[in-house]
Formats: structure tokens, sequence, C-alpha cells
């Protein structure tokens, strides 16, 4: 009887034992599974947390606030300083860009970086906007608010928009550049070293021409047509005789004797609005330089390459027409500033004719070279021949 209930107590010991043993490990494991549960459920918080304020400190940024830049993190402004393409030279370097901000969050132990849009600086109207020459009718519906373009051997006008009007002609005025550094008969082969000088103050552009380039005179006066390099007819006009004030001097002389009444230079790069003219007088200056056998042949040119002491940079022409085989170009510019537009003079042989062409102030960067076709193919079908001159209602007008 003893040893039947000894048993009994064995059993419901050992029951019992077994019971305890199995709710401990129970607990354990459950305590185990809601550790990182727990820390997940934090992270996830936490992220939210982070998330919901960097969304309203988003919602803070007024869109004509300070700079993006100044709020993005160090490194990443870095990265951007050093991006390829960040400095650009000659047109390019003065075009607008949107604004953008670097947003940075972190999710799970993981760094993240998002690029978002923040503001956008559209372009100010150019002058020729402002006084609306964009909104003379003409035959072709140009895009450009001053087009002029004349028969080169009787300087016979075959097409007229504007072309009394006085405006802003950027890089145009490289040509009046070359013809100067050309006249002053200075050594080709003279080196020539690029300093703080020669940077833009004006409208704060960029350049691939770094400070300490040392180069030709010629390289220089190569790039500075081809390329539209403004640091280099900023250095050609400094090693003129006299100085940077000789030169411009020598730039308004020069105007004044080829008839260009309504021209003026403030500068050699045409960075500044003040150098102006008109699309008649341009083509007097066309025809002038197209005079000379080096403005032609770099001016035309596809691309140059010049080694600047410490490296070789690669140049294009700013002008895509160049390359194309269909057409015969003897000599052309392009130009760009906020204030003067889209422009490009050009002479060229078209149904054998030379023509020299000058479009002003066109809206669109491609624009330009759209309405030089336009134009061609409007001479290619005779359309001079059936009606000699069309003018704009101002043709006969004192302009702008």
């Amino acid at each position: 009887m003893k040893s039947d209930k000894l048993l009994s107590f064995k059993l419901m010991h050992g029951a019992i034992a077994s019971t305890v043993l199995s709710v401990a490990v129970s607990l354990a494991i459950s305590a185990t599974i809601a550790a990182p549960m727990s820390a997940f459920a934090a992270t996830q918080d936490g992220t939210a947390a982070k998330t919901t304020k960097a969304k309203k400190a988003t919602k803070k940024v007024a869109p004509a606030s300070a700079p993006a830049a100044a709020t993005a993190p160090a490194k990443v402004s870095q990265k951007s300083a050093k991006a390829p393409g960040a400095v650009a030279s000659g047109e390019d370097a003065a075009r607008p860009v949107t604004k953008k901000k670097r947003v940075a969050y972190t999710m799970t132990g993981h760094h993240h970086t998002a690029m978002r849009r923040v503001t956008f600086e559209p372009r100010q109207p150019s002058v020729g906007q402002a006084f609306g020459l964009h909104e003379s009718p003409d035959a072709l519906a140009l895009r450009s608010g001053v087009a002029y373009v004349v028969d080169q051997n009787t300087l016979e006008p075959l097409f007229d928009k504007n072309s009394h009007a006085v405006v802003p002609i950027a890089s145009i005025s490289k040509l009046m550049t070359a013809m100067v550094v050309l006249d002053s008969k200075e050594p080709l082969t003279d080196q020539i070293e690029v300093s703080d000088e020669d940077r833009d103050y004006e409208k704060n552009t960029g350049s691939r021409l770094a400070v300490g380039s040392v180069l030709t005179r010629e390289d220089m006066l190569h790039i500075a047509l081809m390329a539209s390099e403004n640091r280099a007819a900023a250095a050609l006009s400094r090693f003129y005789p006299g100085g940077r004030p000789a030169f411009i001097a020598a730039m308004n002389a020069k105007a004044k004797q080829l008839g260009m009444t309504d021209t003026h230079f403030e500068n050699s790069t045409g960075l500044s609005s003040q150098n102006v003219s008109s699309a008649r007088d341009l083509v007097k200056m066309a025809n002038a330089a197209y005079q000379y056998p080096m403005i032609r042949k770099f001016s035309t040119d596809h691309s140059y390459d010049v080694y600047t002491g410490k490296r070789t940079i690669a140049y294009n022409s700013t002008n895509a027409l160049v390359r194309n085989p269909s057409w015969d170009i003897g000599l052309q510019k392009t130009g760009f500033i906020n204030e003067a537009g889209e422009c490009l003079v050009m002479q060229a042989t078209i149904r054998n004719r030379p023509v020299i062409m000058v479009l002003l102030d066109s809206s669109g960067k491609y624009s330009r070279f759209a309405d030089a076709s336009r134009v061609r193919a409007w001479l290619d079908a005779g359309g001079a021949d059936q009606q000699p001159r069309i003018t704009s209602a101002d043709a006969g007008g004192p302009g702008t």
C-alpha cells in the first residue's frame, strides 16, 4: 500500500516538474521572439518620426529662399561640385539652371539620398522680348525677334525683320575681337597665360580654361571663335598693346571705321549686355570678318584640341550646322546671354549665291539653327527671286 502511494506521489511530482519546465521554456522562447519585434517596432517608429520631420522641414522651404546647396549635407555638396560637366564655357556657361536640393533619410540602418526639385528660376525676358520684337509678323514664322539676310555680293536685302533694332549681341562680339587681334599684328606664337583678371565677374560664368593655363595667341583665337571660349577672348584683350582699355577702344574704332553706327562694345567676350548692335551693322561686321582667312577657318572648324601646359582640352564648335555636309558655311559665330537670347551670324552659299544671315534674339536653344534652315529652304525654293524683299512693319523705322 505504501509502495502504491509512493509511486503515485512520484508520478505526480514528475508531471508537475514537466509542466513547470514546459512553461519556463515557453516563456523563454516568447521573450526571445518579443525582443527583436520590439526593437523592430522601435526602429520603425523612429524612422516614421524622422520621415515626418523631414517632410515638415521640406514643406517649410520656400521656393525663393536661400540656395538649396546651403541646406544640403557637406559631403553631398562636395560631390556635386566635382561632378563631370559642372563647369562649362562659352555660351552654355551663361545658361540658367534648375536649382535642386538633396534630401537624406535613414531606413532600417541603410542610408539613402534622394534628389528633389524645390525651386525653378525661369529665364529672364530678353531685350527683344521686352520691346515686343517677337510680335512682329514675318512670312517664315521665325522664332528670332530679328532676322536679316542679304546677298553678299550686292548687299541687297533678301529678308528683313526688325533689322534696325539695336539689341545685345552676346558672343557675336568675338568676330570683332578676332579682327582687332589680327589687325594688331602681334605674333600668333606668343604665349598667353590666363589669370584671375580673365574670369567673368559680371555673370560669374565658368570656363574649362583654368587660371594658369598657357596657350599661344593663335590657339586662344581659335577656341574663342570656334567654341566661344570666354576666358580666351578676355586674355586676348589683356595681352593687347596698351592692355584691355586699348583693346576695347580699338573694337569701337573698328566698328566706326566699318560704318557700324548702331554698335558699341564694352568687352571682348560679349558677356556684357552693353555690347549692342543692329542686324544691319552685323552684316557689315560679318562681311569684314570674312575677308580674314584665319577667321573663316577657325570659326568653321568642327573641333580643336589645345594643350594648356597641364592637360589637353578638346573643344567642339558651338554651331551644329558646320558639321552638316549639306551646308556650305564660310564663316559663322553664335552667341547667348539672357539679355540677347540665342544669336547666330553666318556666311553661307545657297543656290550658288553667297549670303550673310543674321538671326538675333531667338527663343529656344536650337531655334536659331531651325530658323537658319527655314531661311535656307525659302531661298532654295526661289523665295527671294519671287519676292526679293520681305520686311517687317518697322523695317524703315528707327528701331529700338
